[in-house]
């Protein structure tokens, strides 16, 4: 008897500790956070999305705040709209503490090129903030694109591809005047020959505007088969294949057919100056309903997108581009605060809404299946979403370079050929040849990777 009663009390004894260990666990679960509504933590944000325009994403901030923000203690300012190709200049100013530089934020969206100039070791890396399962839940490649140092510090968001985008109206009344059809545009060959007719038959504009050209011309020389080989973070230019998709490019610039943009193919598209434009697939954001002409005159865009023409007969390419998110170290509770707001805005839903209302695409596995389900804020949108459904199921991703200080040497390419093309008309007057133009812009590209920038 006294053995069994020293049994239970012994049992009795097990099961207080096991509850006593089982209280302390769940209270320290409940305690284990530096945040504190009663003393909200701010975060400083700079974002890319909607400088232009009134932008969504202050949209999504307004909500966050508003809800789970306020819930737990963060509120989270914007203090600079930029645009991608800027905020990397602007990031590294504000480490340095250059005069007149902003003051660094807290997050940010910036390139993993620009990830790479802060230097992976003063941003948060998310591979110590998310588990490994809900990290499953993205696209390998876009988390991987992320990737500095082994480090993901920048985490996938939303993911842009180029697209053809064209204004409606113009090319149906030239389509019917020359007979051509938006299916010549599906392959690079067909879309050499649509600018020239479209050339000759608006009496010498250009047909199109192309804003990343040495990265279309990279794409169709990787369709080839050929692997691009750089050399000090540039193109070698030891890369036949891509020399040759290169100088296809330059010809058709040499022959006023297509331009390198002014920045953005939208404006030349938006006034007239071209009848085509090809951008990334966020390009749609800042698309007017109308085209406006320099008489004042105007008429209805009628926005047609489509994928992005192919090499005949060659492996179908896209690129995978966009910025991403990154958290600067300064304390514990800001990462905390940091690594909520990155989770909140990534849940599946509403990155879904956040990608169809900027033209972007989702970062989560299996969110594409599901996007004809939502309704588009326009016919435009709708345009852009199936074209890129089509990019998706039929195009292999390949992702951009990422050396430090690439962009710096794309955009000084760009105003080397936009010099050149701007002077054709005197340039051909004084004697020069389409051939001798090719080999300026060829001398560009080579000569843009043998001095530093």
């Amino acid at each position: 008897m006294r053995f069994k009663t020293k049994k239970i009390v012994s049992l009795f004894i097990e099961i207080a500790m096991i509850l006593a260990i089982s209280y302390t666990f769940l209270s320290c679960n409940k305690s284990n956070t530096l945040l504190d509504p009663k003393k909200p933590t701010s975060l400083t944000m700079w974002h890319v999305y909607g400088e232009q325009v009134n932008s969504p994403m202050n949209n999504f901030i307004e909500q966050f705040n508003a809800t789970v923000g306020k819930e737990k203690g963060i509120i989270i300012n914007v203090t600079l709209m930029s645009n991608a190709s800027q905020i990397g200049t602007k990031l590294k100013d504000a480490q340095a503490d250059k005069a007149g530089a902003k003051e660094m934020p807290d997050l940010f969206f910036c390139h993993s090129s620009d990830a790479r100039g802060l230097g992976s070791n003063n941003l948060l890396n998310w591979n110590d903030y998310f588990s490994q399962s809900e990290l499953n839940k993205f696209v390998p490649d876009f988390l991987s694109d992320g990737m500095v140092d082994d480090n993901l510090v920048v985490f996938p968001v939303s993911k842009s591809t180029y697209m053809l985008f064209i204004a409606g109206g113009v090319f149906d009344r030239f389509a019917a005047a020359k007979n051509v059809s938006l299916s010549d545009l599906e392959t690079w060959n067909g879309f050499f020959n649509v600018a020239e007719k479209y050339y000759e038959w608006s009496g010498g504009k250009p047909f199109c505007a192309i804003d990343y050209l040495i990265r279309i011309a990279e794409l169709c020389a990787i369709s080839n088969g050929e692997n691009i080989s750089y050399k000090d973070g540039w193109y070698d230019d030891n890369n036949p294949s891509f020399i040759k998709a290169y100088d296809m490019f330059a010809t058709s610039i040499a022959k006023g057919h297509i331009v390198v943009s002014d920045l953005y193919s939208n404006t030349q598209v938006m006034t007239g100056q071209t009848c085509a434009g090809i951008g990334s697939s966020a390009s749609v954001l800042y698309y007017n309903d109308e085209i406006t002409y320099p008489d004042n005159t105007s008429e209805a865009m009628n926005l047609k997108v489509l994928p992005m023409p192919q090499q005949t007969g060659k492996q179908k390419v896209a690129t995978q581009s966009g910025v991403g998110l990154c958290a600067y170290k300064t304390t514990d509770v800001k990462a905390e605060a940091a690594t909520v707001f990155a989770k909140w805005f990534t849940e599946e839903q509403r990155n879904t809404d956040f990608v169809l209302s900027t033209g972007y695409m989702p970062v989560r596995i299996g969110a594409f299946d599901k996007i004809s389900d939502n309704s588009f804020k326009s016919e435009a949108y709708r345009n852009l979403y199936m074209s890129l459904s089509l990019t998706v199921a039929n195009c292999t991703f390949k992702k951009e370079p990422s050396f430090n200080g690439y962009y710096t040497k794309v955009y000084a390419l760009y105003e080397k050929i936009r010099t050149i093309q701007s002077m054709l008309e005197q340039r051909y007057e004084k004697g020069a040849t389409i051939e001798q133009l090719v080999a300026e812009m060829e001398t560009a590209l080579i000569n843009i990777g043998a001095n530093a920038v």
